[in-house]
């Protein structure tokens, strides 16, 4: 890891704080690169959702869209195909909600993982069958015994 040098953004000098602040210092040079990469994947796909919860919430922008289309629009529909109405906070709630019930999975409880080993623990393992596995030649035949020496020529 080289120095904050002139080419390196100022997300990756960030990252890299975050990083000696963490007490990491063993990483590979593209791991800062890939974590921007999956921060603003994941973040364009929930704004992306939250804009999509956001028309089916309001779809003309408005709230009150029959009142409002009447007394507002003058006979003018650009606002409504350019989708102007405002992202909320309960937007992006939701999508954050909607995309981690899938996308990630949660770790379970360890007081379940506990009690699924111990019911797992109870049964006794099998008993090895005595003619298990793979059967070797007789003894004299095997290479398993003690290296033969050669006997010297005299």
């Amino acid at each position: 890891m080289d120095s904050n040098t002139p080419t390196t953004s100022r997300d990756v000098r960030l990252l890299r704080l975050l990083f000696a602040a963490q007490g990491v210092t063993a990483y590979e040079d593209h791991v800062p690169l890939q974590l921007m990469d999956f921060a603003y994947r994941y973040t364009s796909q929930i704004l992306q959702d939250a804009t999509v919860y956001n028309d089916y919430a309001a779809p003309n922008g408005n709230e009150n869209s029959n009142d409002n289309d009447n007394n507002n629009n003058n006979g003018n529909d650009d606002d409504d195909a350019t989708g102007s109405s405002t992202l909320t906070n309960e937007d992006i709630r939701l999508a954050i909600a909607a995309r981690t019930s899938y996308q990630f999975k949660p770790i379970p409880p360890k007081k379940m993982l506990l009690e699924l080993a111990a019911e797992r623990n109870e049964k006794p393992l099998p008993a090895v069958m005595p003619m298990w596995g793979l059967r070797l030649p007789p003894e004299k035949y095997c290479l398993t015994d003690e290296p033969l020496k050669k006997k010297k020529k005299v």
